[in-house]
């Protein structure tokens, strides 16, 4: 039933006043307790190997709110150790039909649907308000397993004529033990769009989540184990991504994070056993705005695209393009739009929560000290909020050059720069000025422009007079935003091998 009514409070949020969505929402649990912090492998939970444990702290209150496994390598051969007798000839899941396979899913979004507990929780672990927790993230997580429960028993083979008297088709096989290895932004979304895949083409998973934000997914683990599927098909580790990207025995590594890591992952892949690798990483993605483009819409939509989750988004528009001619009232009218409510994350009014961790704050804080340094002005926010918590005021910058460094690199916070441009071509050349290719946007209602934009920006995906719908179509990154994709069809092929058989057969009949 989540997954029809939530599209609906989506549309009241943004139409109505904010009591029709707080009729529809439940009651969040204000202090949910944590049930899971310890290791899952095989079914089980676990202490690490060496007894050793991380704090964890809600953002919110900067409070220690409990202490969690920290797993090493010998943790993670443990895992793969589980994962593998979990694959082996003759067992359990590789004897299960795919149909059946694909039904374990669907029970998994099932017991996700109207979980209350786990949208308090990821707001909790997390800072973000509980309606986006609730009403944006539980409802991704159903559709991705629902999406690819359905795929479970229709990613097959071909026939193919041969010359001679032969007999040819292919098989799609699973590849294995896969390591996935989630970032600390959206845990509870992006092991969805990695687990579920992996899961309905037949393997088996270990799962490295982030240490900061870690309690949605081992949450996730329970309900994986009441769903039904057999122990050692997913296991999951807070820590040690490392020991995943290096082990011999796991076959494919898939990651999102940042670019830095990215290239740790790639080379430890190349150094080990050339297992495949499928990144998605940072990136630094424009939004342009052109002279003609519903000027109301188009603030609203770039605001969206930075700030959403308090700018920390791989995708996030971190450089926004306003025509000279527009730039003036577009950047008023971002002002004021920035003047969003911070606080409570479970007050419905809430637009705005804290930053992930300190290391994460006192980054954003010392890019804005720096823009302002290299000449960009400050229009509004760059203080903290409040005296508790890892909060950031909303921060808008105009001026902003090409060569300054918050151009260049990735500040992952509520932090908007805003740039003005005054010819076409002019503004494609800058916008295509980054070692990033993740995500461009183009505002305007004239069809033939938006048409030659989307050809002409070199990006993975590109949204006109929208931004951050990703459903089920393909989704990764050129240049250094990575390689591969996940979500759509086209997600499944990190998860597959493509086996080749050839028979002899007495007399062809073509």
């Amino acid at each position: 039933m989540l997954r029809f009514l939530v599209p609906r409070l989506l549309c009241l949020q943004g139409r109505t006043a904010p009591y029709s969505l707080a009729a529809a929402l439940p009651s969040a649990i204000l202090n949910p307790d944590i049930h899971y912090s310890q290791l899952f492998i095989s079914n089980e939970w676990q202490d690490a190997v060496i007894k050793k444990t991380l704090p964890m702290v809600n953002p919110t209150t900067g409070e220690v709110i409990g202490h969690m496994a920290e797993g090493d390598q010998a943790d993670v051969d443990l895992a793969v150790k589980a994962a593998w007798e979990a694959f082996h000839l003759g067992s359990p899941w590789c004897r299960m039909d795919a149909s059946e396979q694909g039904w374990l899913l669907n029970i998994l979004a099932d017991l996700v649907e109207w979980d209350v507990y786990l949208a308090s929780l990821e707001t909790l672990d997390n800072g973000k308000p509980f309606q986006e927790s609730y009403a944006l993230e539980l409802v991704e997580v159903i559709k991705v397993y629902c999406y690819f429960d359905g795929w479970a028993d229709k990613w097959h083979g071909k026939t193919i004529p041969m010359d001679g008297e032969h007999f040819c088709f292919t098989q799609h096989e699973p590849v294995g033990v896969c390591g996935q290895i989630i970032p600390w932004n959206f845990p509870l979304v992006i092991q969805g769009w990695m687990l579920a895949p992996a899961l309905a083409t037949g393997n088996t998973v270990v799962m490295k989540v982030a240490e900061q934000t870690s309690l949605s997914v081992l949450y996730i683990a329970s309900l994986i184990k009441e769903a039904g599927f057999p122990p050692g098909v997913v296991n999951i580790n807070p820590t040690a991504g490392g020991a995943i990207a290096q082990h011999m025995d796991i076959h494919n590594v898939v990651f999102t994070g940042s670019t830095k890591v990215g290239h740790l992952i790639q080379k430890a892949a190349a150094d080990s056993n050339l297992k495949r690798v499928t990144l998605k990483l940072g990136g630094k993605s424009p939004s342009i705005v052109l002279a003609d483009a519903d000027m109301g819409h188009a603030v609203d939509q770039c605001h969206k695209a930075l700030f959403s989750n308090m700018g920390q988004c791989c995708c996030a528009g971190s450089r926004t393009f306003i025509d000279e001619s527009v730039y003036d009232e577009f950047l008023e009218r971002a002002v004021e739009k920035a003047k969003q409510r911070i606080g409570d994350l479970f007050e419905l009014d809430t637009q705005q929560g804290p930053q992930v961790n300190k290391e994460q704050l006192e980054q954003i804080l010392s890019y804005i000290w720096l823009g302002q340094k290299e000449g960009a002005k400050l229009l509004c926010g760059r203080e903290r909020f409040g005296e508790q918590g890892l909060f950031i005021q909303p921060t808008v910058l105009g001026g902003v050059q090409d060569d300054m460094r918050i151009t260049k690199e990735e500040i992952f916070g509520p932090v908007q720069p805003l740039f003005k441009f005054k010819k076409t071509d002019e503004v494609i050349e800058r916008a295509n000025d980054t070692r990033y290719g993740l995500a461009d946007a183009v505002f305007t209602q004239d069809l033939d422009k938006a048409i030659y934009f989307t050809q002409a920006l070199q990006t993975e995906t590109m949204w006109v007079n929208t931004y951050n719908v990703v459903t089920h179509s393909p989704f990764g990154g050129f240049k250094e935003s990575g390689n591969g994709w996940e979500l759509g069809e086209d997600g499944l092929k990190a998860y597959t091998e493509i086996k080749m058989v050839t028979i002899t057969v007495p007399q062809k009949n073509s």
